[in-house]
């Protein structure tokens, strides 16, 4: 058996001793296993990757703004955030990008938070970006941007295999993958063995405190004892996390955001995933539910600013809490689609195409708007709707695996079957 086979399944049964006692652990197994040793697997030399994932389809345009469309502020008479203004805090943050076709804005309640990380170029926003996938569906597109797998026109769609646990594989024993969710992905699902860590804290898990100290006292002595004891403590560590609240959430914003944790204290989960990662993971997957405003969606303020305001202050104390790791850490933020262009009757947003999305990280080669773009109008919009995707996710992807891991074209063939890597030089 190889070594690096021996190394995959050593890391993967220990992991699952401690994460089981962490408070639950699941594995996939879907594809045939890829062989070690068929390719030379690179090194990652530390990299760690932070994917996550903003699932109801979160509002693009009103993050990224297009300030200097006057159609934005036409198509949204009461949604739309103000042009940059120093004297107005409730006016977008300007993403100055002199040479691009739109002038972008950020939205404000991101000023303490995202736009530091903009100011010292460790974040750039790559807008018109998505899949192909034009079903609209949450569902149907989440798992299909999970699966990484290009789509079959009218064939059946296979989520059995997910893009993460496939690039886990291709770096062989240097991969340390994790899921924090409460059930296994499909963006985790396949041939490698990955731990999924619950973060949201239900106050009671399979062990409580006095099962805790008789499961350590019975193997008080033994040579188990340093791995129960460091299980256990794992345990405490995502057991204590306090119970995000859904309140306010419609029922389809529960079902857009499959269980995914809340936006609301996001930053407490931040800090311990930023511990988990410091500590034993280099690849992980986190979601973040709550964002499918079809109504009373907001502008500067209102459903969207709160979440929005969450999700900020948690990818900053994300960052703060990586130390000096951050400077070998690179974290994406995706949604399965953005939303329409124009608000609806009930001042919000429907279910759209194109998206942006952000890369950060302490080397990040941020600062900057990246991809294809496009002035903004009725003509230009897909289906005279929304976004349309000018940058594919997978080529986006697959660039930046190849840059951050040094990912050989047959290595990222199993990663993105039949995608074209598009190098944008983020790392």
């Amino acid at each position: 058996m190889d070594a690096a086979v021996k190394n995959d399944g050593a890391l993967g049964r220990r992991t699952l001793l401690k994460l089981a006692l962490a408070g639950g652990a699941s594995v996939g197994g879907l594809l045939p296993p890829i062989r070690a040793g068929t390719y030379a697997a690179p090194r990652a030399d530390g990299a760690k990757l932070l994917l996550v994932f903003l699932r109801g389809g979160y509002d693009a345009t009103n993050v990224v703004i297009p300030v200097g469309s006057p159609f934005y502020y036409e198509a949204r008479p009461t949604l739309a955030v103000p042009r940059p203004d120093p004297a107005d805090p409730s006016a977008a943050l300007p993403l100055a990008q002199p040479r691009d076709a739109v002038t972008w804005g950020l939205h404000p309640v991101l000023r303490d938070s995202i736009y530091p990380l903009w100011q010292q170029r460790q974040i750039a926003f790559v807008t018109f970006a998505g899949s192909e996938d034009m079903t609209r569906s949450h569902f149907e597109t989440q798992d299909s941007i999970e699966s990484g797998l290009p789509l079959a026109p009218g064939g059946p769609r296979v989520y059995g295999s997910g893009f993460l646990n496939r690039l886990a594989a291709a770096l062989g024993g240097a991969a340390q993958p994790v899921s924090f969710t409460e059930t296994l992905p499909t963006v985790m699902l396949g041939d490698m063995v990955v731990p999924n860590v619950s973060l949201r804290g239900r106050g009671r898990g399979p062990l409580d405190d006095r099962q805790m100290h008789l499961v350590a006292s019975m193997y008080s002595g033994t040579r188990f004892e340093p791995l129960i004891s460091e299980g256990l403590e794992l345990r405490r560590m995502v057991g204590q996390q306090a119970q995000m609240s859904a309140a306010g959430m419609s029922d389809e914003m529960r079902a857009a955001s499959r269980n995914a944790i809340s936006a609301r204290g996001f930053d407490v989960v931040a800090r311990r995933v930023a511990g988990l990662m410091r500590e034993k993971f280099n690849l992980a997957f986190l979601d973040v539910g709550g964002w499918d405003t079809h109504v009373d969606q907001g502008g500067a303020r209102g459903q969207l600013a709160q979440r929005l305001g969450g999700l900020g202050q948690g990818v900053a104390a994300f960052a703060q809490h990586m130390g000096e790791d951050w400077t070998n850490t690179v974290v994406v933020v995706i949604s399965e689609f953005g939303r329409t262009f124009r608000e609806n009757g009930t001042r919000g947003t429907d279910h759209g195409y194109g998206t942006a999305y952000w890369v950060l990280g302490g080397s990040v080669q941020g600062g900057r708007i990246v991809g294809e773009q496009v002035a903004l109008g009725p003509r230009t919009l897909n289906q005279n709707r929304d976004w349309p995707v000018l940058t594919d996710y997978r080529a986006l992807l697959g660039g930046l695996f190849t840059r951050m891991y040094g990912l050989r074209a047959a290595r990222l063939e199993q990663v993105f079957p039949r995608a074209t890597a598009r190098d944008f030089g983020l790392v």
